[in-house]
């Protein structure tokens, strides 16, 4: 199976399972499972999130994600558990679609290490 092959088919396999378990079988889009990566690194599920606040779990998850590629480091947790973090590399500039392909691995790999997926 090719890379592509298999990155296609294990994005398939977490958007139906995180589907299937947030969504009530509505299909989730790339930005709810975002979103979702920033509830969890979070780890605050009990409580509403003000849009601001949305936006911010958006940014955690996406640095959270591309850590692994030297994009991002942690930098330290605040006082109220938010995690932040540090570019260390800055982004390559890329067309939707190859930045649309970086961040569906870039999840897939988070939820293979996290044993959501395997």
């Amino acid at each position: 199976m090719s890379r592509d092959e298999q990155l296609k088919e294990r994005w398939e396999l977490v958007v139906t399972k995180l589907s299937n378990q947030f969504a009530d079988g509505d299909t989730l889009d790339l930005d709810a499972i975002i979103y979702l990566i920033g509830v969890q690194e979070l780890g605050q599920f009990d409580r509403e999130f003000k849009k601001d606040q949305k936006l911010d779990l958006m940014h955690i998850a996406i640095c959270k994600v591309l850590t692994p590629y030297g994009y991002y480091e942690l930098d330290f947790v605040d006082a109220e558990g938010w995690p932040h973090y540090k570019t260390i590399e800055t982004l390559p500039h890329l067309k939707a679609g190859e930045q649309s392909v970086l961040m569906k691995e870039a999840i897939v790999n988070y939820f293979l290490e996290t044993e959501y997926i395997n």
